[in-house]
């Protein structure tokens, strides 16, 4: 038998995706400054390069939205974990933090492939550079 889930359980997770969730957020504002320039960019001179930035950076969007959802899915399961530890409902509390777990694994691996994909942008942008020079 494991040991019994307690509520400082669920609440050492609090700290960790408060602050993974402020990554995020930081990312989606750099994402929106980002796209208003491109928006003024490609309405001064829509061209082929700034439709694959765009088409790139609408999956990354996509893909933090994702993360971000994931990530507070994971802090309300930990809430709802509380509570049900808090009315002695031991039991469904542990699946409860399981999927919790889950799906704050799921936003960090959501979160790794965005990294990737930016990182495949930003050598773009210096492969554009280096063929310039």
């Amino acid at each position: 038998m494991h040991e019994p889930i307690t509520l400082t359980t669920p609440a050492l997770l609090f700290s960790a995706i408060s602050l993974i969730l402020l990554a995020y957020t930081n990312r989606f504002l750099a994402y929106a400054a980002l796209i208003r320039t491109l928006h003024e960019k490609f309405k001064a001179d829509p061209n082929e390069l700034l439709k694959s930035q765009i088409a790139n950076i609408r999956k990354r969007l996509y893909l933090t939205k994702n993360m971000q959802i994931s990530g507070v899915a994971s802090l309300f399961l930990c809430v709802g974990t509380m509570f049900l530890i808090f009315v002695g409902q031991n039991i469904i509390a542990v699946w409860v933090f399981g999927v919790a777990l889950i799906m704050m694994i799921a936003s960090l691996g959501i979160s790794i492939y965005e990294i990737q994909i930016s990182v495949k942008a930003l050598n773009l942008h210096l492969s554009n550079m280096e063929d310039d020079i």
